[in-house]
């Protein structure tokens, strides 16, 4: 075997491997890559915890229910569903980067709608958020 076909065999399997470990990355840690929009089978059956109550999960996968009282787009195209009349005090937030949008249909049609949304709580700016990246994070109840 040549030396050129080695190097160019290493570099394959280098970057199969280095795609393997992004891709089991983004399955344990809950970024779909829009073929698995689903939430995992075991927080799909967690119950559901009002968005008050987020702050206290901060770093865990939990399923968060609230009221939808606005959907805000920004400018820079990143849409905010809003649990509380001023969202600057409300204590938790979610987020739509304007890069995931496209997955959505038409967010604006969520106000006023009973929602659970899926995910890891993480903290921005001293208050619970989730950011949803697929539409299986998303669902509308009664």
């Amino acid at each position: 075997m040549s030396r050129r076909h080695k190097l160019i065999v290493g570099a394959a399997v280098l970057a199969l491997c280095s795609l393997a470990s992004v891709r089991e990355y983004r399955r344990v840690h809950g970024f779909g890559d829009g073929s698995q929009d689903a939430p995992s089978s075991s927080l799909s059956r967690a119950p559901c915890i009002d968005f008050h109550q987020a702050d206290a999960h901060a770093g865990e996968n939990v399923c968060i229910s609230g009221m939808v009282l606005r959907a805000y787009t920004s400018k820079a195209g990143n849409t905010f569903l809003d649990f509380c009349a001023d969202y600057r005090a409300c204590p938790f937030s979610t987020v739509i980067f304007a890069r995931d949008r496209s997955r959505f249909g038409n967010l604006s049609a969520l106000t006023g709608q009973h929602v659970q949304i899926r995910g890891q709580i993480t903290r921005y700016r001293g208050r619970a958020e989730i950011i949803i990246r697929a539409p299986g994070q998303l669902l509308v109840t009664p």
